[in-house]
């Protein structure tokens, strides 16, 4: 069921948005070579006690996880895109990292990635990072009132065919409130015309990724982690946004922090 928020509920809901924002910042900051995946995992897990909020992710067990996630934050690494379960591993030179964080504060849910290379780092990669950017930089102009959900998907779409990249629809944005993925989902490929009407009090969390030369994924052992079936990098970028009569509101904006 698709719920639209009152003004009152949105605005209840940018201490969600916050929060995430600067979780995903200082996580990033965090993130150098030699950082364990499992540190990074457990700042987020501190930050989250220490400012009251909820997990989305630890006790998350949806049709497509082998259990529950376990974990408050997802880690994606290299050729890994999404869902990534953090493990043992220490960051090494030229890694492009996807971290995608949710959480709830006082039962408001916000949903937030960002996508990076920690050391050195190589063209095509800041080239497909930069792409997942642009194109929700699109998918955001695309959400005003009086348009549909095709034209996000439609304006996602056409940044990554430009730039030459395959586009997998089985995972995209959704909509976000009370829990982490409600109605509508928003592919990242459609028809613009088409699709559910985008009014005022629609929250929904936009989310571009890409994979360099596939839009085939494949699952790790750990039933989490999907990859690249190539093994062809991965970047994803996604913001949470609330569609009001007075304009769209990114409510995961890190802008606030210095940060992009």
């Amino acid at each position: 069921m698709i719920e639209l928020r009152t003004p009152a509920e949105v605005e209840a809901m940018r201490p969600a948005g916050r929060f995430v924002a600067e979780v995903l910042a200082t996580l990033r900051d965090d993130a150098r070579v030699g950082t364990n995946l499992l540190a990074l995992d457990q700042r987020a897990h501190e930050m989250i006690r220490r400012a009251g909020a909820e997990s989305c992710y630890i006790d998350y067990h949806p049709s497509f996880g082998a259990s529950p996630f376990g974990k408050v934050l997802c880690t994606s690494i290299n050729d890994a895109v999404l869902h990534g379960l953090p493990f043992d591993y220490a960051l090494r030179d030229g890694d492009l990292v996807s971290l995608d964080f949710a959480a709830a504060v006082d039962g408001w849910v916000a949903d937030s990635a960002v996508s990076f290379v920690v050391g050195t780092p190589r063209d095509e990669d800041l080239a497909l990072i930069d792409t997942t950017q642009r194109a929700l930089s699109a998918a955001i102009d695309a959400a005003q009132t009086g348009r549909r959900i095709g034209d996000i998907s439609a304006a996602v779409a056409a940044v990554a065919r430009a730039d030459g990249y395959l586009i997998n629809t089985d995972f995209g944005g959704h909509g976000v409130g009370r829990t982490m993925h409600g109605d509508p989902h928003v592919p990242n490929d459609g028809k613009a015309g088409r699709g559910y009407p985008l009014r005022a009090g629609l929250v929904l969390a936009l989310e571009p990724w890409f994979l360099a030369s596939t839009d085939r994924l494949i699952t790790d052992p750990d039933g989490w982690t999907l990859r690249s079936a190539d093994g062809s990098r991965g970047a994803h970028s996604e913001h949470t946004v609330a569609i009001t009569e007075d304009g769209l509101i990114v409510l995961t904006d890190r802008s606030f922090l210095g940060v992009d």
